[in-house]
């Protein structure tokens, strides 16, 4: 319990109070985000910290429809070849630089060009962008895009300030510049994000915080002691184990929404030397772990039932879920006979895990179930921004993590198993699977594109570079003073409309 804040802690970072609430509003996550620059962040806690502070072209409704944010307006050509924007005048970013037609066109070269940028995956089809005016931008496509707005709703479509990105390079992250609600403060990493009110927003009467504090907690229970004992006003991802303890607790709320995502293990095939092992090196094997899990126990035991058990990327009641692999039963007799077809009576293998009490309980019972099938796992814990590092730096076997989705089902698959893909940290590459999922963004036929995905899964619940385990449900829990507060399934905390009582 040492990360439960004092009082004497709140005072020391300012946070005063009127009344019951401080003017900071204090969120606990459960990671640390990694870099604060959206071309080359990956976390999902990253974008929690964004949605304060780095408006997009375009946003999502809860029901998921795409809606207006920074432009205010578009229209596809006949042809799809091109889409045309019209730009909210009056915006600004942070440091006073104009947003405009060139600033767009300065961020999708930036996300296009940048060494470093995880967005060029999201953006190819953008050939070229033109100043039509200074608040009309169009995007000129090398072909048909059906997942071009939904990317614009992300990261891709989260606009910085040219000049102090042109400037600070790599490191734009250290003093981020966007042009949202808030602007950045101060960062002490492992330990706060500090946000604080833009007045000069566009939307500013919106927003009734002076500041917004972010502390990364990874355990679940820490977390939740921290809000009952009122240093934190709200967190992400409660724990299921901790849901019906904090529904009947009056001094709490608790809100809920179906999750876009999933979580998984992805598994290293052919990302420098520690790839070169029986998991990476054979799709048997693969196979084999597959067969171990059983995905309704992890959910009951772990979850108390609140998931939904999974073995794709997109959930079962998902119109993108291809039937004809339905979850399939635990069968350990079938690992043992993969295991034994691949040259094998067991096998050793190193899973790195995020070191929160959640995920080290659900790979202690995948762990007990493969060690059955004689797979035997060591579990590495490490904190989640190295996990991810090591991760795309190939220094990793196998890796429980997941992804919290997208609004469009490219945005699940695309950018981790195609060859070039931004996230394809197993490097898996196969021409069949790429040539699926580039028809998939192609075409606006919502049958050719299931088509295309369900033969993209042909291909990957073969050769499965990732293993595909359950999908969330996001689940918030706050003070009972905080009113306002819409949940959205992509586990995004919105501010808009969110205020405290006094």
């Amino acid at each position: 319990m040492a990360r439960i804040r004092t009082a004497a802690l709140a005072l020391a970072m300012s946070l005063a109070a009127t009344g019951t609430f401080a003017a900071d509003l204090r969120i606990g996550l459960q990671e640390d985000p990694d870099v604060l620059d959206p071309d080359q962040s990956r976390t999902f806690v990253g974008r929690i910290v964004y949605a304060s502070m780095c408006d997009k072209l375009v946003d999502i409704t809860p029901e998921l429809e795409i809606i207006p944010q920074l432009a205010t307006g578009w229209e596809w050509s006949a042809d799809g070849m091109a889409l045309t924007m019209t730009l909210r005048q009056g915006a600004t970013f942070h440091d006073g630089e104009p947003f405009n037609a060139a600033a767009v066109a300065a961020n999708i070269e930036r996300s296009q060009t940048m060494p470093e940028s995880r967005r060029k995956s999201e953006l190819t089809s953008i050939a070229s962008t033109e100043i039509v005016d200074d608040y009309t931008i169009k995007f000129n496509l090398t072909a048909p895009d059906a997942t071009l707005l939904a990317q614009l709703a992300d990261r891709a479509g989260m606009m910085v300030a040219p000049k102090a990105a042109a400037e600070a390079g790599v490191d734009f992250g250290l003093n981020p510049v966007c042009s949202g609600p808030f602007k950045f403060k101060e960062r002490v990493q492992q330990d706060r994000i500090v946000l604080e009110k833009f007045a000069e927003y566009w939307n500013a009467d919106a927003y009734h915080f002076d500041t917004v504090t972010f502390l990364p907690i990874p355990d679940t229970t820490v977390r939740l002691a921290n809000l009952r004992a009122g240093d934190l006003d709200m967190l992400e991802r409660l724990a299921a184990t901790d849901l019906a303890s904090a529904k009947a607790d009056a001094g709490l709320k608790v809100e809920q929404a179906v999750s876009l995502g999933y979580q998984g293990i992805t598994i290293n095939l052919a990302n420098g030397e520690r790839a070169k092992n029986p998991l990476g090196e054979n799709k048997l094997v693969r196979q084999a772990l597959s067969l171990a899990i059983d995905r309704d126990v992890i959910n009951q035991v772990v979850f108390e039932g609140a998931f939904a058990p999974g073995n794709q990327p997109f959930p079962p009641n998902s119109p993108w879920y291809d039937a004809k692999y339905p979850v399939q039963p635990r069968d350990v007799e079938a690992a043992k006979a993969k295991l034994k077809e691949a040259g094998l009576d067991s096998v050793d293998i190193e899973f790195q895990v995020a070191n929160n009490p959640v995920q080290m309980q659900m790979m202690q019972v995948v762990q007990a179930m493969a060690a059955e099938a004689g797979i035997n796992i060591t579990l590495t814990a490490k904190e989640f921004a190295t996990l991810l590092k090591d991760q795309t730096a190939g220094d990793y076997v196998a890796s429980q993590v997941g992804w919290s989705g997208r609004v469009d089902p490219d945005g699940n698959l695309h950018q981790f198993v195609t060859c070039k893909g931004g996230i394809n940290d197993a490097k898996f590459c196969d021409p069949a699977v790429d040539a699926a999922l580039e028809t998939a963004r192609t075409t606006t036929d919502t049958a050719a594109r299931k088509a295309a995905y369900d033969a993209a899964q042909d291909v990957l619940m073969e050769e499965l570079p990732l293993i595909y385990l359950y999908h969330q449900t996001w689940i918030w829990a706050l003070n009972d003073k905080l009113s306002g507060f819409v949940p959205y399934p992509d586990g995004m905390i919105r501010l808009q409309g969110v205020s405290a009582a006094e």
